[in-house]
């Protein structure tokens, strides 16, 4: 039976993953202060695709991405899961009072979780720093422990909040290579919230582009993996989106929109 929260928006339960889509979310509104933030979003995510949204800032992308994570209960709309999901924020919001392994665990209650979490750790490239405080940690060394905190609950769809924009470009780089490999091994659906347009061209199956409150923009990526920005089909899609963000040109490696 499907729940509705105080601001109105409906929670149909979780239901068994199948070929139903892990996703789908109808109408969903969201002001704050009398000002319209998003005007009616209908959105569809199937069993392992990868979307990118994207939108120019102040779109209303993160609303967006804190409604789909059930964060926002002043939010209005339907939603529907199938499976479990996890979120990745910008910053890693790791407890610097736990240690990594303690921070990867947190609210896992299985009794396999330790070897769930040093798994994780592995898969991420971290193995060896299950024992270290966040302090001791690189930018880029805390967000694959974000990505490792999430694989260890194996979402069917993981939301990332620009999971990747705080760092720098080489780091950005590597993080987003290992994204293609977690994504390739594991299957998980993602709704990838982003400015930027290359990185949803490298990464997603489709590019969703916000503005003024709807998805005004819906543009598949049909680019066999892996990818390069030198890729013939890249140019073509790459103008068109940026055209949609009102960005009539750009250099390659990066967009603020």
């Amino acid at each position: 039976m499907a729940t509705r929260s105080p601001g109105g928006l409906t929670d149909f339960p979780t239901t068994p993953t199948g070929t139903r889509p892990v996703l789908t979310a109808r109408d969903v509104r969201r002001a704050f202060a009398g000002t319209v933030v998003l005007a009616g979003v209908d959105l569809t995510i199937a069993p392992g695709e990868v979307v990118a949204l994207l939108g120019g800032s102040g779109s209303g992308k993160s609303t967006l991405l804190r409604i789909l994570a059930g964060l926002d209960p002043d939010a209005t709309g339907g939603i529907s899961r199938t499976g479990s999901q996890a979120v990745v924020f910008q910053e890693h919001r790791l407890l610097p009072w736990k240690r990594v392994a303690d921070n990867v665990a947190l609210g896992v209650r299985r009794t396999d979780a330790p070897h769930r979490v040093a798994a994780a750790l592995a898969e991420v490239g971290l193995a060896d720093r299950g024992r270290a405080w966040p302090a001791e940690l690189s930018g880029g060394q805390a967000q694959r422990v974000a990505f490792a905190r999430a694989l260890v609950r194996e979402p069917a769809l993981l939301l990332l909040d620009e999971p990747f924009g705080a760092l720098d470009a080489l780091t950005r780089l590597r993080m987003q290579t290992l994204f293609g490999r977690l994504h390739a091994e594991h299957g998980f659906a993602a709704l990838l919230v982003t400015h930027d347009v290359d990185e949803a061209l490298l990464l997603a199956d489709r590019a969703l582009v916000l503005d003024d409150g709807r998805i005004v923009e819906e543009a598949p990526v049909p680019l066999t993996r892996p990818r390069a920005p030198d890729h013939p089909g890249f140019g073509p899609l790459r103008r068109h989106l940026l055209g949609r963000l009102g960005v009539r040109s750009a250099p390659a490696g990066g967009t603020d929109a």
